[in-house]
């Protein structure tokens, strides 16, 4: 995962991903434990695990989200890690992540579960939410589209897996799957430009290589054709299925 983010630009007009993140906090067994906030972005959830009591910190790979998450709460402690190569100096009780695995190649997930296991104490939580299968399936066809009528393969960035894969994948690393459910979660976008801003903040990858004025095209292509779809009432929405787990680690 090598995003470069606008995190400003970020913070201000994608606040829907840490605020529909809040919801899963709600999973957390238990007071006063001790927290990671893997994939923490501009630190907002960080912030709301230490109001609800717990020791948290935050780690995420993007040097730009931290220096906004440093700036905003400077009492927290925020740690620049990849989530595939994590090494922390302590365990938690819990390590909590939201809207992060989807950008890991399906490849390293295994990797990226064990250190987590690794980091979590006996009992440990591991409470998360990403994209799963079909998340933004109607976005990204209308991309794959655009892409084709350019005569250029579009490459799908993401990883959506099922309920089933991915459960699989917790119980091969030694997790309990306590909880492990699809949500479709149509989510409101800001201002008239809204999905055209959506795919130039998350869809990158893609676009490497391709010409700016190229990407404009394609991206103002894919708009007018979701326009009959995902434009209601004045209001852009994108089309998410978010899978949400809980899984625990066993007591030694």
């Amino acid at each position: 995962m090598n995003i470069h983010w606008d995190a400003e630009k970020y913070t201000h007009d994608f606040a829907f991903v840490h605020q529909y993140g809040s919801s899963l906090l709600d999973l957390i067994e238990g007071e006063k434990l001790s927290a990671l906030d893997l994939g923490c972005g501009n630190g907002a959830l960080t912030k709301e695990l230490s109001q609800r009591g717990y020791d948290a910190e935050g780690a995420d790979a993007s040097g730009e989200l931290l220096q906004v998450a440093r700036a905003r709460y400077p009492e927290l402690r925020f740690t620049q890690a990849d989530a595939v190569n994590l090494r922390m100096d302590r365990q938690y009780d819990v390590v909590f992540s939201n809207a992060v695995f989807h950008w890991i190649d399906r490849e390293k997930q295994a990797d990226m579960i064990a250190r987590v296991y690794d980091t979590l104490k006996p009992q440990g939580q591991f409470v998360f939410e990403f994209g799963g299968y079909g998340n933004n399936a109607l976005i990204h066809g209308a991309l794959g589209r655009a892409f084709a009528r350019r005569e250029l393969t579009y490459q799908m960035p993401f990883y959506f897996p099922t309920v089933g894969e991915y459960a699989t994948f917790l119980e091969r690393g030694g997790f309990l799957v306590k909880t492990a459910l699809l949500v479709d979660r149509p989510t409101r976008l800001k201002g008239e430009d809204g999905l055209y801003e959506w795919i130039r903040m998350f869809v990158k990858a893609p676009f490497e290589g391709v010409p700016p004025d190229l990407c404009e095209e394609i991206i103002r292509l894919t708009v007018e054709e979701l326009r009959e779809v995902l434009y209601r009432d004045g209001t852009w929405y994108a089309d998410y299925v978010r899978l949400r787990c809980k899984a625990v680690k066993p007591a030694a």
